[in-house]
């Protein structure tokens, strides 16, 4: 699938960026990898850090790109030659975004934009870019945001043509143990000798979600996407409470209340959507609802239309992890 490939990740330094960027050394003979961002410190640190890990030989053919996905002629320049796009550059943090609108608008919104351009332009062939539970029913500017990008490359595929750049999403929640996430929260609380570890609603669940299952998540798109699915992994859900149990038994919990934008569970697929889903033992795929698309010319064989009225949501689940099972989950991926 990446034989001879060049393959360009916006927003290359992030967790995801890394972890991604760290499967295509360690398992496929690609042609080169671009790492685009805006952080030119993160990228000599990420440079000098693979280096290290996979050699210099393994290297040479990873590029670091300093560039904006709100310039569209950076991203041209950088597009020149590609053949996959992943995209995960956004504004991610729900409070910064808040009080940031316009900014979130111009990289979440504008910077969507400018890739579908750039990408359409140079003849990129697929183009996948990572979603977020909050973009479902967004009840915050991120989830917002992130909604409108999403809408934007499912209807770029009506531009692109039969032969042209094909645009999918992949949908998933918080990574557990990721940069903002409960774990490090509570972990750097427990180090400190804190007996009493803050959640915001007892009722509070989550799906648990590591980055290397998001990294494979994002390969089966790339191998499968034929223009405008958005792809779902299936997921165990737990509760927030048995998040810090699992860490601090004898921890006491304050309930300290939901906080500005904060919903009490993760939604992947709505109601609405169900009519247009599939599927397929451990994903569903959410087929687009145009004109423009064709559906017997496009669906994946082997999977089966969910019901209507179906939801599905961390809270109503039917795989879910114990507080044993979030202990061992902790230590097998050693999060910090």
């Amino acid at each position: 699938m990446f034989e001879g490939k060049t393959i360009l990740i916006t927003g290359g330094t992030g967790s995801f960026g890394k972890e991604f960027i760290g499967e295509l050394i360690k398992t496929y003979n690609f042609k080169k990898i671009v790492v685009f961002s805006r952080d030119e410190f993160k990228q000599d640190n990420m440079k000098k850090e693979f280096t290290l890990r996979y050699g210099a030989e393994k290297m040479k053919n990873v590029r670091f790109f300093i560039g904006d996905i709100r310039d569209k002629e950076r991203l041209k320049r950088a597009f020149y030659g590609v053949n996959y796009v992943i995209h995960a550059a956004a504004m991610k943090q729900v409070p910064a975004c808040e009080y940031n609108p316009t900014e979130a608008i111009k990289t979440n919104i504008n910077g969507a934009m400018n890739i579908i351009d750039a990408a359409l332009d140079a003849g990129v062939e697929k183009v996948i870019a990572l979603s977020t539970d909050k973009a479902v029913n967004p009840i915050n500017l991120y989830g917002g945001t992130k909604l409108v990008s999403d809408k934007l490359f499912i209807a770029a595929n009506a531009y692109s043509g039969s032969h042209g750049t094909i645009f999918g999403v992949v949908r998933y929640g918080n990574v557990s143990g990721s940069r903002g996430s409960v774990i490090p929260f509570f972990k750097n609380l427990v180090n400190k000798g804190v007996k009493e570890l803050p959640v915001t609603d007892e009722r509070m669940t989550r799906f648990w979600m590591t980055l290397d299952k998001a990294v494979q998540l994002v390969i089966m798109a790339i191998e499968n996407v034929t223009g405008g699915e958005t792809f779902v992994y299936k997921n165990p859900s737990y509760k927030v409470v048995d998040i810090a149990k699992a860490l601090l038994p004898e921890a006491k919990i304050k309930i300290i209340g939901v906080r500005e934008g904060e919903k009490i569970h993760e939604v992947m697929i709505t109601k609405d959507d169900s009519r247009y889903t599939y599927d397929y033992g451990d994903y569903y795929i959410i087929y687009p609802n145009f004109e423009w698309f064709n559906f017997e010319k496009s669906f994946k064989c082997g999977g089966h239309r969910i019901g209507d009225g179906f939801e599905y949501h961390s809270g109503e689940n039917e795989d879910w992890l114990t507080v044993d099972d979030i202990k061992r989950l902790i230590e097998k991926y050693n999060l910090e």
